[in-house]
């Protein structure tokens, strides 16, 4: 069982219309490689599900978005994702803005076959008043109401791991894991893109086997492209490039997305890309965060 493929052939599995989530959190350990290749495709009207960072911006900016389903969309040091900023601030996307713990419940309802979560986050909030879709609901145990957290159903999921095995076997060692097991399970097919394939028998060892956080059979393809988490981090490989990501900050104010996407990624493999930020040495000598 060999699951291994390209990112555009994961990209090629996209269609028009489509809900997709996207792994990581914020500027941390996101799919960006495969964030690249979705921008030089023809997809669009995607609804996108994500703890957001430049991934969300960037598909945004670039016309990919029909709808974004968020509890935030943050560079961390850079508090508002500048072009995701300006495309809700223009009224071009539609949007669903929920609490981080709402949303995972959306993914674990979604991941469970379940038509919603009931939870007490919400209630009373705002995110009820301008979410149509989510329902405040009666116990039929006692007297007491509950906000019903429609599952988030995804039909594809991109993640970004430390290391895989052909069979699809993901493993990640950061500090954090985010949310990245419940995209997995929430989606009808997961593609992973890592810094390191590796071979089966790495996860024989207990120590290695206890990071991996969701079942192969949730991967359907994964892409070994060191450096794909790029400008974000992939802890404990490398932190996120604070002056690329001022730059690309700069850039909403300075010449546009169109100039700083003709710049980096247009006519750009990922190889390219790479060289162009520094190539992969300097991404691997990043400096990590300390939280």
């Amino acid at each position: 069982m060999d699951k291994r493929m390209t990112i555009k052939d994961m990209v090629g599995e996209l269609r028009d219309g489509m809900t997709i989530g996207i792994g990581g959190w914020g500027p941390r350990r996101k799919p960006m490689a495969v964030i690249r290749e979705i921008l030089r495709s023809d997809v669009k009207d995607l609804t996108v599900v994500a703890y957001g960072g430049a991934d969300v911006g960037m598909l945004c900016a670039a016309g990919k978005v029909k709808k974004v389903v968020f509890a935030f969309v943050s560079l961390d040091f850079i508090p508002l994702e500048p072009y995701f900023r300006q495309a809700r601030q223009k009224g071009a996307i539609e949007t669903m803005e929920i609490d981080e713990g709402m949303m995972l419940l959306g993914l674990r309802a979604a991941a469970w076959k379940m038509p919603f979560m009931p939870t007490q986050i919400g209630l009373g909030t705002d995110a009820i008043k301008v979410n149509p879709e989510i329902k405040v609901i009666d116990s039929p145990y006692d007297d007491k109401e509950w906000v019903a957290m429609p599952a988030l159903k995804l039909d594809v999921s991109f993640l970004h791991a430390d290391r895989a095995d052909v069979r699809g076997v993901c493993q990640s060692k950061g500090p954090d894991y985010y949310m990245d097991e419940w995209f997995a399970r929430a989606a009808d097919k997961t593609f992973v893109t890592c810094e390191e394939i590796v071979e089966t028998e790495f996860f024989n060892d207990p120590l290695e086997a206890r990071f991996v956080l969701w079942e192969r059979s949730m991967t359907q393809g994964v892409a070994c492209v060191p450096g794909g988490a790029h400008p974000s981090s992939c802890q404990p490989a490398y932190g996120f490039d604070v002056p690329h990501f001022k730059t690309y900050n700069a850039s909403a104010k300075d010449g546009g997305f169109e100039a700083y996407f003709d710049k980096f990624i247009k006519d750009s493999t990922e190889a390219e890309y790479q060289e162009k930020v520094g190539g992969l040495d300097a991404i691997q000598k990043l400096p990590q965060p300390v939280y």
